[in-house]
């Protein structure tokens, strides 16, 4: 391919994943520009910023041992663009839409540039309707909705990747829609495993993943989120497809851009990340929305360091949620799986209007009841069981049973815990948990709640321990 001298640079300057080119006069490439350097293999840079009127300082996204100073560069003259169509299906890509599953490329597509602006307030639309994921805890107490966003928040080893492996099981085998995965600096391994999961489930044939993996560089996993959203902003505007993005994990991207923000030289903002976080955090989540086309609903996983959920990171990813749930250690160490915390999970669907009477009477209730059990506890501690009135003691029984019974085995751990998995529908969870708090089961023991589906599971279980 022919290149004009005025659009070739040389690299003057290489520091970590900073590099800075000179063009001649006049010619520099504009911001968020892929530059590739005149090498084999080529080597992508995206413009950053314009430090001098000669001067580009570029982000290495695919960095190699050729990278050197006075290496020749060329502006492609656009933005970072991956390939959109029908064939992405049942493929695995990466940030520049080359497939790396294996499988073959797809050179003939057309493509679109992973930066683009949010739809117009005008153009949405919001509806307010429930995403029924068969989690007893989610579905009950912190409902989905529909054509919106929800995070699940929680720190290292509580659950969040498997409870989004979960959501894939379930939603996508049910789901009309396409799916998109996007993993942000996750774990290789996990990429592999949730492939091999979703082919043998029968459901890569309406699903793209699309990979920015840890061991990437931190412009590849800062940009990766967009590349994924064009590739489903392709298929509701253009296919008018209802689209369910799943996102793992929403907190390395800001990490990401902490690392891009420290490489450019800005001065941190508040707990060292960068003071451009708000922003751009919004430029990713304000694209996830529903139009007349079809409705775009994301689900992501949010690690919270140290679990502390006053994090920047956290409370501004909170700002953009519908739905937030809220995983616990502590229900995790007790064995209490998922381990949602009930009183620090909400939503926004959870209100008189948006779902029905009896789920917005049947939730209060189970909130109530787990509240005023958390004020006894210490009671409990101190004085003992015996020492509450009978009221409390029915109170805390039944709290117990409600604790138990928001358990679930899941599909996605069968194989780690022997326990079939269970798709519970909201309506028998309402109607098992309006039993529970009519005192039905109170001569039941709290132990036989535990890991089952709906309360009809009872009897069974009770026959199965005498025999």
């Amino acid at each position: 391919m022919e290149h004009r001298d005025t659009d070739i640079g040389h690299i003057v300057s290489i520091e970590g994943g900073i590099v800075d080119i000179r063009f001649p006069e006049g010619r520099l490439p504009s911001i968020s520009s892929r530059l590739l350097t005149l090498s084999e293999p080529e080597i992508s840079i995206e413009v950053a910023s314009l430090p001098s009127s000669d001067t580009v300082r570029g982000l290495v996204l695919n960095p190699t041992p050729d990278l050197r100073l006075g290496l020749a560069v060329r502006d492609t003259g656009q933005a970072i663009t991956v390939p959109v169509g029908d064939a992405l299906l049942g493929r695995m890509f990466n940030l520049f839409g080359d497939p790396i599953d294996g499988g073959e490329l797809l050179d003939d597509m057309r493509r679109k540039p992973i930066l683009r602006d949010p739809v117009p307030l005008s153009r949405r639309r919001v509806e307010s309707a429930l995403f029924e994921t068969g989690i007893k805890a989610i579905d009950l107490l912190s409902p989905i909705e529909r054509g919106d966003k929800a995070g699940l928040f929680g720190g290292a080893g509580v659950g969040k990747t498997v409870l989004i492996t979960e959501m894939i099981h379930n939603m996508v085998a049910e789901y009309h829609g396409v799916s998109l995965f996007c993993g942000i600096g996750e774990r290789c391994r996990e990429a592999e495993e949730l492939y091999r999961e979703m082919r043998d489930a029968g459901v890569l044939e309406n699903t793209v993943m699309v990979f920015g993996q840890m061991n990437e560089s931190p412009g590849v996993r800062f940009r990766v989120g967009h590349a994924a959203l064009t590739m489903a902003e392709y298929f509701r505007d253009e296919r008018r497809r209802d689209v369910l993005v799943l996102i793992d994990n929403i907190f390395r991207f800001v990490q990401a851009g902490a690392e891009v923000s420290g490489l450019l030289g800005r001065i941190p903002s508040r707990v060292g990340y960068q003071p451009t976080l708000g922003t751009e955090l919004a430029d990713l989540e304000e694209r996830i929305c529903s139009t007349e086309q079809g409705a775009m609903t994301s689900i992501q996983a949010v690690y919270v360091p140290a679990d502390d959920l006053t994090d920047p990171a956290a409370t501004h990813t909170f700002a953009h949620l519908s739905a937030s749930i809220v995983l616990s250690r502590k229900k995790a160490s007790e064995g209490l799986y998922p381990a949602i915390d009930p009183l620090r999970s909400f939503s926004r669907l959870l209100t008189p209007g948006a779902v029905s009477e009896q789920h917005y009477r049947v939730a209060r209730d189970v909130r109530n009841t787990l509240s005023e059990y958390e004020d006894l506890k210490d009671i409990i501690a101190m004085l003992g069981f015996e020492e509450l009135s009978e009221k409390d003691r029915a109170t805390v029984r039944q709290a117990r049973q409600l604790e138990r019974f928001l358990t679930q085995p899941f599909f996605s751990t069968e194989a780690m815990t022997g326990n079939k998995g269970r798709f519970v529908p909201l309506e028998e969870t309402l109607t098992s948990c309006r039993r529970i708090l009519s005192g039905e089961f109170r001569y039941r023991d709290e132990s036989d709640f535990y890991m089952i589906g709906g309360v009809d599971d009872l009897p069974a279980r009770e026959a199965t321990n005498a025999a």
